[in-house]
């Protein structure tokens, strides 16, 4: 049976279209010897590269869990969407802003170029397929929710990478397009320059914020403080635990994660349930004048004592699964 990997339709959505968008911004920028152009180019390209790390990233993590990691694969998704986040950073806003700079100090920005009408069709077409795309990635973002900080908070990186990705891009045109009609209406490219270096800028914000975004994954992400409180309510009405001296959860994929917990465990429920079963009472009473057939019976009583617990504890496990679903993997240690 197949399942539909979460961010798949917006990352091969957006690769599809950084390719296209990629090459006719490439041939603007060698024909045209436009800095914005150049920067555009650029970031397409990064784009384009970053995408197709980010697909790697979702196979990858969908890998089931086996003895090498018995959790699963989840964390993979974070790494790759870290290295295209890099990727960003250094391919996209390094070049573009280091090539803008250079234009300006080699005096390329007081030489007057034509005003290239093709260049602007070029952009508007970028302008709507990266519109597109990020139409695309927006709805696989919200899904079915209204649009609220939470959204993005607890969203997949590589779909929030996408969302990132293709609104800079959606911006990066516009200041392109911003910075060629400056040039002619000026008669002086400089703003051609200028609007390499501010694409480059928008790249390099959009990379830290991805950085940082799945640095949190990656070093161990943790359900949030009120859905923790919320857990460890629950964990409390059971009558035998009496008090929680320590709770971890981390996350091990988009909105899924393992807790472990340790417990102040009270024994008596339990030897409530097997005083009102009433089997131990009619077994005494067939032994209680037969001391060896009585100690038998502590002996049996005590060794079922342990399957008890475990199963009690087998319960609560599949109760907490049950009403928080992003909880996958429940450990409870007795202290």
């Amino acid at each position: 049976m197949s399942h539909k990997i979460e961010g798949s339709k917006s990352v091969t959505a957006a690769l599809f279209g950084n390719v296209f968008v990629t090459i006719i911004k490439t041939i603007v920028a060698v024909t045209s010897g436009s800095a914005s152009m150049f920067a555009e180019s650029v970031h397409s390209f990064a784009d384009t590269l970053n995408q197709s790390l980010l697909l790697v990233g979702l196979k990858r993590s969908k890998r089931p869990a086996d003895l090498s990691r018995g959790y699963g694969y989840g964390i993979e998704r974070f790494f790759w969407s870290l290295i295209s986040a890099c990727g960003i950073l250094f391919i996209g806003a390094g070049v573009t802003i280091y090539h803008s700079i250079d234009s300006i100090l080699k005096n390329e920005g007081g030489v007057t170029h034509d005003f290239n009408y093709f260049t602007i069709i070029v952009l508007c077409i970028a302008f709507f397929v990266e519109g597109a795309t990020l139409i695309i990635a927006i709805r696989e973002l919200k899904k079915k929710q209204k649009f609220s900080k939470k959204i993005f908070a607890d969203a997949d990186p590589v779909t929030l990478a996408v969302v990132y990705e293709d609104s800079a891009a959606v911006l990066g045109v516009v200041v392109a397009l911003v910075a060629q009609f400056l040039m002619h209406f000026t008669g002086n490219n400089i703003y051609d320059s200028i609007g390499g270096i501010v694409v480059g800028f928008i790249l390099g914000f959009l990379a830290i914020i991805l950085i940082i975004k799945n640095h949190q994954y990656i070093i161990g992400k943790s359900l949030d403080q009120e859905r923790t409180d919320e857990v460890i309510e629950f964990l409390l009405k059971d009558p035998c635990i009496e008090n929680i001296s320590e709770f971890k959860s981390v996350a091990i994929d988009v909105n899924k994660y393992k807790i472990y917990t340790t417990v102040e465990w009270n024994g008596s429920p339990l030897y409530e349930e097997i005083y009102e079963a009433g089997d131990l009472k009619e077994e005494f009473d067939n032994i209680k004048d037969d001391f060896k057939e009585f100690t038998k019976l502590m002996f049996k009583t005590t060794d079922r004592i342990p399957r008890l617990i475990g199963s009690h504890i087998d319960e609560i496990e599949k109760r907490i699964r049950e009403e928080f679903p992003e909880i996958i993997y429940v450990d409870i240690e007795i202290n």
